[in-house]
């Protein structure tokens, strides 16, 4: 079997919903999924279902479109409850299951799906957290997220982060043995963030994950969020960013199937953009 990994498949685009219908089925094969299948109930369950009935077996992380809350819904902790459900319910692995342990290549892999969010860490010493939004706006950026991605029953997005980044810390320390794969939404350290937007940086992760590759012993860190798809090893751990994104992000001649990252066994390639 190959563990295999992607992201930010938004099929609220057609171009995406077509390239998931095309996906060939991988039966022997576990995907790792990072977030951001939609951020509509009905297909997110669509993207799942299809998803899983193409592996093994599939694991999802939440990444922050489905944590929007358009229109009226459960919010915050409330909506997250409501989209693991819709997981479950297509047979997906999720953060609030047990990690999947599995044998790969004839080793043992430890798959950690962490919920993850940003906490405005990701941004110049000058900026106070409280001026992020205005000091993006000034360059033009507004994060859909300060519109649409709520924290209840915690006062704000980076007092969950908090919450949540404790949980997964003490998830990890308590960890059975073997390779470790974690999967996460954002990137686990700054430097990751290889964006054109550099004032969108704030919503993209925690300072607080930086030091988790080497205290935790973290072999291989699947991220999406960026749509910058790229291959880095830094300290002897390798961060994959597995974003497909936007249409105008991927190739359709390659299709879907050209942009699976293979995570392990590994490709062994150092820094890498995948076109």
């Amino acid at each position: 079997m190959r563990l295999l990994a992607i992201s930010d498949l938004h099929v609220d685009h057609a171009a995406n919903r077509a390239a998931v219908e095309a996906l060939p089925e991988h039966p022997e094969d576990w995907l790792l999924v990072a977030g951001d299948l939609s951020h509509d109930d009905d297909r997110i369950a669509w993207a799942a279902r299809r998803l899983v009935e193409r592996f093994a077996g599939v694991v999802w992380v939440p990444g922050n479109h489905e944590l929007w809350t358009v229109g009226d819904g459960p919010r915050g902790e409330a909506r997250y409850a409501h989209v693991v459900r819709i997981l479950r319910e297509a047979g997906a692995l999720t953060p609030e299951d047990p990690w999947p342990v599995l044998e790969v290549a004839g080793e043992r892999v430890v798959v950690a799906p962490l919920f993850l969010l940003y906490d405005l860490s990701f941004r110049p010493p000058e900026v106070p957290r409280e001026r992020v939004a205005a000091w993006a706006a000034e360059a033009g950026i507004r994060s859909a997220d300060e519109r649409w991605l709520h924290a209840e029953p915690h006062p704000d997005v980076p007092a969950w982060s908090a919450v949540l980044a404790e949980r997964a810390e003490a998830r990890l320390a308590a960890r059975p043995p073997g390779r470790l794969v974690v999967l996460s939404h954002y990137p686990l350290r700054e430097d990751l963030v290889l964006i054109g937007i550099p004032r969108y940086a704030p919503w993209c992760g925690t300072r607080r994950t930086a030091d988790w590759p080497r205290r935790f012993g973290i072999d291989v860190a699947v991220s999406g969020h960026l749509h910058v798809r790229t291959t880095i090893t830094r300290g002897g751990t390798r961060f994959e960013e597995v974003s497909l994104g936007y249409p105008r992000h991927w190739r359709r001649a390659r299709g879907l199937e050209g942009y699976l990252r293979p995570i392990l066994p590994g490709h062994g390639r150092p820094f890498w953009y995948w076109r």
